[in-house]
Formats: structure tokens, C-alpha cells, sequence
């Protein structure tokens, strides 16, 4: 069993910033792929980005290539997501998720095992 815990997001004008963090439990931090998805109202759940933890592989959805950043801090057992010159179409609930590979980031029909609470970030004009 993962647990995550998600904080962060909120609300924020277009071109701002915000920032995401997921902590993990110590024991599977090492061996997992982790990141977010999001889903908007109406609108299916899609994959943002991802970091697979023992190499540091990242995945990014096309639609926030150049404008979010996925990272991780190994002492803390978190990954960040950074998310910045943000759009309203950015609008949706974040998930934080985990998996043993990074598949579900790649592969759309795959859902990660593990899912956080969700945040909502609603990006205004």
C-alpha cells in the first residue's frame, strides 16, 4: 500500500504559478513512478507529468511541455510539481498518483494503483 499525501494549489490569475507537492511513505518512495493527473470539469482524467524515482525519468503531457516542471526530493520522499505561466484551461482537480512503472503516464487506458486526494487549481483571467 502507498499512501500520498498531496498540498498545494489553490487559485491563481493566468500566467501565474503554483506549485504541488505528494509525499510518499518511506518504504516505496524508492521504487515507484509518481506524479499527477488532472481532471477538469467534464472532461476526461488525463496524465500531467511523471518521475519514475530510481532514475529520475520524466514523462510530461504535450499540453504543459515548457510550462511545468516535475521533480523530486529523496530526503523528503516528495515529488513537486512546479506549474507555471498557468492557462485557464489548466482549471481541474490535481491528483497525485504512484505506480510501479510509468506506464499509466504513457499509456492512457493504464490507471496508476495509487491515487492522492486530489487539489483544486483554478487558474483565472
Amino acid at each position: 500500500q502507498v499512501e500520498l499525501v498531496e498540498s498545494g494549489g489553490g487559485s491563481v490569475q493566468a500566467g501565474g504559478s503554483l506549485r504541488l507537492s505528494c509525499a510518499a511513505s518511506a518504504k516505496t518512495y524508492s521504487r515507484v513512478c509518481m506524479g499527477w493527473f488532472r481532471q477538469a470539469p467534464g472532461k476526461e482524467r488525463e496524465p500531467v507529468a511523471g518521475i519514475y524515482i530510481p532514475d529520475s525519468m520524466t514523462y510530461y503531457a504535450d499540453a504543459v511541455t515548457g510550462r511545468f516542471t516535475i521533480s523530486q526530493d529523496n530526503v523528503k520522499n516528495t515529488v513537486y510539481l512546479q506549474m507555471n505561466s498557468l492557462k485557464p484551461e489548466d482549471t481541474a482537480v490535481y491528483y497525485c498518483a504512484a505506480d510501479s512503472t510509468c506506464r499509466p503516464w504513457v499509456v492512457r487506458r493504464d490507471d496508476p494503483a495509487y491515487w492522492g486526494q486530489g487539489t483544486q487549481v483554478t487558474v483565472s483571467l
